[in-house]
């Protein structure tokens, strides 16, 4: 087939780090190339042989589309390691944004486009007697979000990564997402969008990189001025991260999309199950996983609401763990070294911009002051500024019943400690205005 020589190539070299922002360009020389129809149709091939131990004859067509999947995930995955190496290298200041949706559209589709060889695809299916386009409606839609908020975080990942901008999208792994329609007797009927049933051929299981996030349980002073906190009789669940790959559009850039998955540190007890009380025995591992079982549980009943806020913290927790792992990793200066520690938490602002999407993540802003005072130990006015310096928020709308309301009582019962931060923070918001409009009260 032919090809434009004028098109914008992927295998342009980056331009010059300026220091500001990372290049419109990621360098991938000497990575194999799929802009050749007879190499995609070798790649197909061999993925639908020893990827999914099938040939041409058992093979359907569901399979022809994890089989070209596999086949550009190893264009794209090629990218997205360059592209993680540059960042690592370059240490620019990274934009972190926490979405409770996200409705990324069918991945197969928008990685071939944005590599620029969906032309090339088409050719070699066409090749094998394959419709590239009923191979295409194969692919499950991973409806994580309900509507516009996630359509829009969606667009802001796609933008970051087009601009080069070094940038993480931070999400939940829903087991099931937005629910699928059907009509059942002239009714309008749901049913679970069961999205992972077959597999997902896009993401990368991170099992290094969890975290833990701790529920319920009390806080204890550690100190006698009562600054620092000990969150003790915690109930603890374990955030597994999957990575997807986000790509530019015709520059080599991929960023990564991370999502959380929420597992028991004790998925099976095997002391009841040998005593016959064989629910009990995966009861923890259920209720961790419930966490991230569905998007928008019904919140018209208490446990609907309890399990709408652990899922807000659950997000916020894990992601903002993982934020500070990685600026505290430093590249080793030292050839003997595999790398160091970032120890002075005063310039994270100068490292890190967390963009939070609509009111659903705004606990990161309490969480952050509990790391950052009970973990970090540091003082109240040291952690405030790094806050507010940090954080960023988009709000989307003033209507009252879009805005959330959780009661006193149940903040209390599943984060005590960062109520007693929201109280101070009000508290000294409102010694603030007082000050500054004295005798209006």
């Amino acid at each position: 087939m032919a090809t434009d020589s004028n098109a914008p190539t992927a295998m342009a070299q980056a331009d010059e780090y300026d220091g500001k922002r990372m290049s419109s360009q990621i360098t991938i020389r000497h990575l194999p190339s799929l802009e050749n129809v007879a190499e995609i149709k070798l790649s197909f091939n061999r993925h639908l042989h020893y990827t999914l131990a099938k040939d041409r004859n058992v093979a359907t067509q569901r399979d022809h589309m994890v089989a070209l999947s596999h086949t550009v995930r190893d264009h794209l995955f090629s990218r997205w390691i360059r592209t993680q190496q540059a960042y690592f290298d370059k240490d620019p200041k990274r934009v972190y944004y926490l979405s409770m949706e996200y409705m990324h559209g069918r991945t197969l589709t928008n990685a071939m486009i944005n590599l620029g060889i969906r032309d090339q695809c088409d050719e070699a299916m066409y090749q094998l007697g394959l419709d590239l386009e009923e191979m295409q409606e194969k692919e499950d839609d991973a409806g994580l979000g309900n509507g516009g908020l996630g359509r829009l975080a969606s667009c802001f990942l796609d933008s970051m990564a087009t601009m080069a901008l070094p940038a993480y999208g931070y999400g939940i792994r829903y087991e099931y997402g937005i629910f699928r329609q059907h009509v059942v007797n002239d009714r309008q009927v749901e049913f679970p969008d069961d999205w992972l049933a077959n597999g997902n051929p896009w993401e990368q299981p991170r099992p290094e990189y969890f975290v833990e996030v701790k529920f319920y349980g009390k806080p204890e002073p550690i100190d006698e001025a009562c600054l620092h906190w000990k969150w003790v009789d915690t109930q603890t669940v374990v955030a597994m991260a999957y990575d997807y790959p986000i790509p530019g559009y015709g520059n080599g850039v991929v960023n990564t999309m991370r999502l959380w998955s929420a597992k028991s540190p004790v998925s099976f007890d095997l002391s009841y199950f040998n005593h016959g009380d064989y629910i009990q025995a995966v009861c923890d591992r259920n209720l961790a996983e419930n966490i991230t079982r569905v998007l928008y549980p019904n919140d018209n009943f208490f446990e609907g609401k309890e399990l709408r806020l652990k899922q807000e913290y659950f997000l916020v927790s894990a992601s903002l763990q993982d934020i500070m792992r990685r600026f505290k990793k430093l590249k080793a200066t030292d050839v003997s070294l595999v790398s160091k520690e970032r120890t002075n938490l005063d310039v994270f602002p100068d490292f890190v911009a967390i963009q939070l999407n609509d009111t659903h993540p705004s606990l990161a802003v309490p969480e952050l002051m509990r790391l950052l005072m009970d973990e970090e130990k540091l003082g109240w006015d040291e952690a405030w500024s790094i806050v507010t310096r940090t954080v960023a928020y988009t709000n989307h709308t003033l209507l009252p019943e879009a805005l959330e309301r959780w009661p006193v009582d149940l903040l209390d019962k599943l984060l005590p400690r960062h109520l007693m931060i929201i109280y101070e923070i009000n508290a000294r918001h409102l010694k603030s205005v007082a000050e500054k409009y004295p005798g209006n009260d």
